[in-house]
This record gives structure tokens, sequence and C-alpha cells, in this order.
């Protein structure tokens, strides 16, 4: 059986395990402050054009989305987000855990508008008991989104905007950037990134790395203390050079954009084949996430050599669910998948 339901079942990419192998025995101080993790810094603010950004490398993306939301709010502010969000449905009440509300937004595809934003921040300070509500103290989004879609450099302005006038940060959980980057609909840059949101991450786990989240700041205002509350949230790794050994090197030779693409690639195939065969989609994904919706007959041929998440019933009883590519994902097994497909 071949697994498609996330992108995060294999291990890490083999010249990362070599080069984790090669630097196994030497010694370096630790908790980041090692000749690797300046030079994958390094080269991640050169890939963002900003020398005034600052990178700190964490494990996982939980871990990551608590310790940012937490260093940003203060004690009487919550989170605005996509109903759909992964800190409001994923992270088990993570942000809560820290006294922090989420504020969740209605949201048919995955993302939020700047005119949510500044709808909900002009009804918070327009009601009368506003001292007695959760204050929205900053917005969470993440691309790609939960589903797949992506934001454009339009909607992100408009958010950074709608941001600006209330003078809240506005955060990007980037645990799937590299596939948002590679999707042929993707128009941003890690350097409008950096010019349009006051904090992002670039997510290592799901895209190669054995495990590791490189945090990227780019509001010098927040940047302050931010390895105090690392710390304090368990998030400062004492073999921090392991985590900069892998960033290194997924940012070495386009790495990191050449196995983003071959994902998103090969799950538009797997798309254009159930397209194919009639089926519709739940949304219109451009990335390395696909939700066909099939009916419990489809399932069940497809289940017997392929797993695959389930994602929600549909009215008429049909199956909306996930395949999911990864950096990983081998030519023959997305060519097989294909083959069944059009065999339903």
């Amino acid at each position: 059986m071949y697994r498609f339901e996330c992108d995060y079942a294999e291990g890490c990419h083999p010249l990362i395990m070599d080069a984790l192998f090669k630097t196994n025995s030497e010694q370096h101080c630790g908790y980041g402050n090692d000749i690797y993790c300046e030079k994958a810094r390094k080269a991640i603010l050169d890939l963002c054009d900003c020398k005034t950004c600052a990178v700190h490398f964490l494990v996982g993306g939980t871990q990551t989305n608590t310790v940012v939301i937490n260093h940003i709010l203060r004690p009487h502010q919550g989170v605005l987000c996509a109903n759909t969000g992964h800190i409001t449905i994923h992270e088990t009440g993570a942000i809560e855990a820290t006294g922090h509300k989420v504020l969740p937004l209605d949201s048919d595809d995955g993302t939020i508008t700047g005119k949510q934003v500044l709808d909900y921040c002009s009804a918070h300070f327009s009601d009368h008991d506003f001292e007695h509500i959760v204050q929205p103290g900053m917005v969470y989004i993440s691309n790609p989104t939960e589903n797949g879609t992506i934001y454009t450099k339009s909607q992100l302005s408009e958010l950074k905007k709608a941001c600006e006038q209330y003078s809240i940060p506005l955060f990007i959980d980037g645990a799937r950037l590299g596939y948002a980057l590679a999707s042929p609909k993707n128009d941003l840059t890690l350097s409008d990134l950096c010019k349009l949101c006051d904090v992002f991450y670039i997510g290592g786990t799901k895209v190669g790395a054995l495990f590791g989240e490189a945090v990227v700041i780019t509001s010098t205002a927040l940047q302050k203390d931010f390895r105090y509350i690392m710390k304090q949230h368990g998030a400062m790794l004492a073999k921090g050079r392991l985590l900069g050994v892998q960033f290194l090197t997924l940012f070495t030779d386009n790495l990191y954009t050449d196995i983003s693409k071959n994902a998103v690639e090969l799950a538009l195939q797997i798309k254009q084949a159930f397209a194919s065969v009639g089926c519709e989609f739940l949304f219109d994904s451009y990335t390395n996430q696909q939700f066909p919706i099939l009916s419990d007959s489809q399932l069940e041929i497809l289940s017997k050599k392929y797993s695959y998440s389930f994602w929600k019933k549909m009215p008429d009883g049909k199956n909306a669910v996930r395949f999911c590519t990864s950096w990983a994902t081998p030519d023959t097994a997305v060519k097989e998948l294909i083959s069944d497909i059009k065999a339903l």
C-alpha cells in the first residue's frame, strides 16, 4: 500500500541524511549558535532579500505557532484566523492553553480577506462593552491553507493593509510554504512575504527535512526577546546544529524549490486523472493536496492499494477525501494510482 494521506510520512531527503551523518562527530556550541545555523540563516536571508530580518530554527509546526503567537499577543488579546485554520482545528487547543483565545472567521476555501479583518476589528472597537471582550491582537493565516488553496499577492496585500489599519501583526504559517511557492497559480516570492507580513516560517518537516521550521521575523519590533520565549516554551533545541545542517542543505542548489515543485506536479497529475473520470473536487487546489469527491464504491476500490485522508461526508452521500503528495512521492506510485483512477 502507498500512503497518500499526508506529506510527512517519509524521513528526510537523502542529501540531508548524508549531511547529518558527515557532521555527526563534529563539536559545536548549542542552541542554534553554531556555524551551520549561521550559514543557514544567511542562505535564507539572501533568498528573502532582507538583511534586517531575524531567523530562528524550531522543531515543529504546532510548537512554532504556539511560540510565535504567545510572543506577539498581550494577555487580553486573541488571534484572528480562518475557521479551518490549523491553530483552531488541529492543535488540541495549544493556543488556548497559553491563555489566548482563537477568534475564527468564516471561510469557504480556507482563506480570509482584509475586509473580514476590518469588519471584525471595527465591530470590536465599536462595541460599547469592548473592554469585556477578547481584543483581536494579530492575524494568523497559512499558505497553503488547510484546503490546499493559496493566497495571491493582491490578497496578501489587502490583508496586510487591514492589519496595519489596526496596528496588528500578520503571521503566516508556512509549514507547506514550499508547495505554495511551487504552485503554477502562485505569484508570491520569499521577498514579497518579507514585505507583506510581520512573521512567517519556512516549513521543513513537510518539505524534505527530518524535522524543523525556520521562523523569519520581518518586524524589527517583534524580534526583541524572541529567544526568551523559545526557551520558555521548550523550543530552543540544545543540539541546534541539527536544524542548521538541514536548512543549509535544503537551501543549497535549489533543493527546497526542486522537491516542492516535483510534489506539486505529481499532485496535479492526480488531479487531472480524477477530473478525467468525472470527479468533482471539494476545493480547487493547485498545490500538493487534492480533494476529490468519490463514491463509496470508488473509495473501496482505491483503499485496497492506497491510503488517503477522509475530509467530509457530502450531502449526496459521496465522500470528500484528500490525496497528498510529498517531496518523496515516487513517480511510479503516482503512475499506478492514475492508472487505477482511470479504471474506476
